[in-house]
């Protein structure tokens, strides 16, 4: 039987305590064997089992650390997982991996050049509702796509002192969010034709973009991924089909229940998610004739711990992982464009870079 992959924490904050350590320390296959950290109180109360270490350097000195994950502000991505792989280790890097699409094809290099795996952090590929999305216009049921809208909107007026507020650091929407919106899009569609943006900063007092707005343009349809920081009512997926149409309202449960102590594995966890409404034809193999019908689309229950099951199959068995540092590139090719098309109120051409 193959031993769990032993895994390194750097970062405890709110992002290495939510997303990372709890699901890692409940995913089958993986283990968090230490914790890089400024507060090792509070790691250590949580995970006492875990070395709890200082810093990279300490954390990178411990031998039986196959894999290092980057949970940091976002600003210290690209050379930290720089150092990880030049010390011969694997390394999965949170969103977005890095704050420009040079830098994220530098670590791809590296990573291949290596041998080592180059994990991009894109967990919103396990939400439930991605799940269930993916599922559906696999199915054809919503024919040709003519639109697709995806939201990621909350409610919070009021600006914190903290680095996620601060543009010099990576903060603000378009890089919190985007990546999210992004990377899923992606994943259904591929690469666009082009990219149009709207970035604004709407609160008093914000310095960080709080109101994104992405046009994604394809052959056929156009993509529109939306983040704000003052809306309290949005859809989350809006599709639009030549056979009908899909609406599901409500974010995935899973950080919410991570927040309140659930874990991966335990009942309810990934589940409760609301539920979507489609409306479409009848009859998938002919016209319009058979006629149509509107029902309750139940949500797929999401799994987080399925992106470490995927991780310790890559890094033990060779499978690629799910999520390619090409994709990472492309994600931060969009949003480097996406900052060009807002500052110049123009729509531009999307050009891989690999």
């Amino acid at each position: 039987m193959t031993s769990p992959l032993k895994i390194g924490l750097m970062g405890y904050g709110f992002a290495g305590q939510t997303f990372h350590a709890p699901v890692i320390a409940h995913c089958p296959g993986a283990t968090l064997a230490a914790i890089a950290t400024g507060q090792p109180e509070r790691a250590r109360a949580d995970f006492p089992d875990a070395a709890i270490v200082p810093d990279l350097d300490a954390l990178l000195a411990l031998d039986d650390i196959e894999c290092v994950v980057i949970a940091t502000p976002n600003d210290t991505h690209f050379d930290l997982a720089r150092r990880v792989l030049a010390r011969g280790k694997h390394v999965l890097v949170d969103k977005p991996v890095t704050l420009s699409a040079a830098q994220a094809r530098e670590l791809a290099a590296l990573a291949a050049d290596r041998g080592l795996v180059f994990a991009p952090f894109h967990n919103r590929r396990w939400d439930g509702d991605f799940l269930t999305v993916r599922a559906l216009l696999a199915s054809g049921e919503l024919g040709r796509v003519t639109h697709f809208e995806s939201h990621f909107d909350r409610f919070r007026p009021l600006v914190r002192q903290r680095w996620r507020e601060d543009a010099a650091r990576g903060g603000g929407l378009l890089y919190d969010l985007g990546p999210h919106l992004i990377d899923q899009t992606l994943a259904l569609f591929g690469a666009p034709e082009t990219v149009t943006a709207f970035v604004r900063t709407s609160r008093d007092n914000a310095t960080a973009p709080d109101y994104v707005h992405l046009v994604l343009g394809y052959a056929n349809h156009d993509a529109v991924l939306h983040a704000s920081a003052l809306a309290a009512f949005s859809p989350r997926f809006v599709i639009n089909g030549t056979r009908g149409s899909y609406l599901k309202n409500g974010l995935d449960t899973q950080e919410d229940q991570l927040r309140a102590g659930l874990r991966p594995g335990q009942p309810g966890f990934g589940a409760g998610n609301e539920a979507g409404r489609l409306h479409a034809l009848n009859d998938a193999s002919s016209g319009s004739d058979g006629g149509e019908t509107e029902r309750t689309l139940p949500t797929a229950a999401g799994d987080y711990a399925d992106l470490y099951r995927a991780l310790a199959a890559s890094i033990r068995e060779g499978t690629p992982f799910p999520v390619s540092p090409q994709d990472a590139i492309d994600v931060m090719t969009v949003i480097e464009l996406a900052m060009q098309s807002a500052d110049e109120g123009r729509t531009l051409p999307f050009v891989r870079t690999a």
